[in-house]
């Protein structure tokens, strides 16, 4: 999977351009604040996902401006292809080589890019949402009908939790809370199985790594905790007949509180090293090399599902690791394309990329 061209006008500070990246290491390399982040957001659009900083598609738009335009040509599986994303009045259009698609959720899979940037150690440092947001948006990648299936969940959980707020006033409705829970647990179920074999595969993957980043001293261990589960099960009868139960033993206490305490919404990934909880009682080092290894497990796990090496952004991330961590990063992406921002021009030799961009005040130079 090659990027061989990526235009854009109207987004974020950019000046409209085409950028032709090689199909190695790419630096784009300027001072803070001049765009960078803003060019990879804009190549991590076409994963299909809503911006990794967290932005609205409405605020993406450059000031002063009311559109836009964002095109890559693309290499994956030995043919080429052009994927396009236009942001109008706060939403987003897509077409796929020239056909315009219905829905803007067309583009997951098209390509598979994996992010990794300072504000990523969240993932260890924030709450449980963040977690399950990050398990989800590499399955989404991979599988682009977990998509669908999280939308619908999200639907019928909100409608669910609106029907708890109506019968505390009154309930005339109770009858209908059957019918919601029946949708809820076929979708969840889905989604809690999926996550639970990602994990699988991504704690294996990852443990090995962080084995590599400590010089084999410390471990790291991932776990999906299904808090609707009995017991561990990877069948989607028994996460149903437990998700089931749960929300049955549950519905007093939801009633009480006028949402739904359990469910996919409300698991969690358990990140451990030694044994210990990585978010309580780990360094910043650790804190830093845990999700290192999650990331490139994510980069390696897209590789076997899908066959192809996934587009590498790399935020300012070499600066943020000492250089045992920046020589095994560097070791990991040989043979795939990268593109890293960064502030020393020194580091551009360092990396032997193959093209360097220079970028001031949104321009590329």
């Amino acid at each position: 999977m090659r990027i061989k061209e990526i235009s854009f006008r109207g987004f974020r500070n950019l000046k409209d351009a085409s950028i032709e990246p090689s199909e190695g290491i790419n630096i784009i390399c300027g001072e803070n604040a001049q765009g960078k982040t803003n060019f990879l957001e804009a190549i991590w659009l076409f994963t299909g996902g809503r911006s990794f900083r967290g932005t609205k598609d409405k605020d993406l738009v450059r000031f002063g401006e009311h559109e836009v335009f964002l095109e890559i040509k693309e290499k994956i599986y030995d043919r080429e292809q052009r994927l396009k994303i236009e942001i109008k009045n706060g939403k987003r259009y897509v077409i796929i080589n020239k056909v315009p698609q219905q829905s803007a959720s067309a583009m997951v899979g098209q390509m598979c890019a994996v992010v990794f940037s300072p504000n990523h150690l969240d993932l260890i440092k924030s709450g449980p949402n963040v977690r399950r947001k990050f398990l989800d948006t590499a399955i989404c990648q991979l599988q682009p009908l977990y998509t669908e299936h999280f939308l619908k969940y999200n639907h019928v959980l909100s409608q669910r939790n609106m029907l708890l707020r109506q019968l505390k006033k009154s309930k005339k409705l109770i009858d209908t809370l059957d019918i919601w829970e029946d949708k809820l647990v076929e979708l969840g179920s889905e989604l809690i199985l999926r996550r639970e074999t990602y994990v699988k595969k991504l704690k294996k993957i990852s443990a090995e790594i962080y084995l590599g980043l400590s010089a084999g001293k410390e471990k790291l261990f991932l776990q999906y905790k299904n808090i609707t589960a009995k017991e561990k099960s990877l069948k989607k009868e028994q996460i149903k007949k437990d998700f089931k139960e749960a929300l049955k033993n549950s519905r007093e206490e939801d009633l009480s509180m006028g949402f739904t305490t359990k469910g996919p919404h409300r698991d969690e990934l358990e990140i451990k090293i030694n044994e210990k909880s990585a978010r309580q009682f780990s360094s910043q080092g650790q804190q830093r090399s845990a999700v290192l290894a999650i990331k490139l497990a994510e980069t390696e796990l897209v590789r076997q599902t899908i066959g192809e090496d996934p587009i590498i952004l790399l935020d300012d991330v070499l600066s943020e690791l000492d250089g045992k961590r920046q020589s095994y990063l560097l070791r990991s992406i040989p043979r795939k394309q990268v593109f890293i921002t960064c502030c020393e021009t020194e580091l551009t030799k360092k990396l032997k990329a193959e093209k360097v961009f220079e970028i001031s005040d949104g321009a590329f130079l």
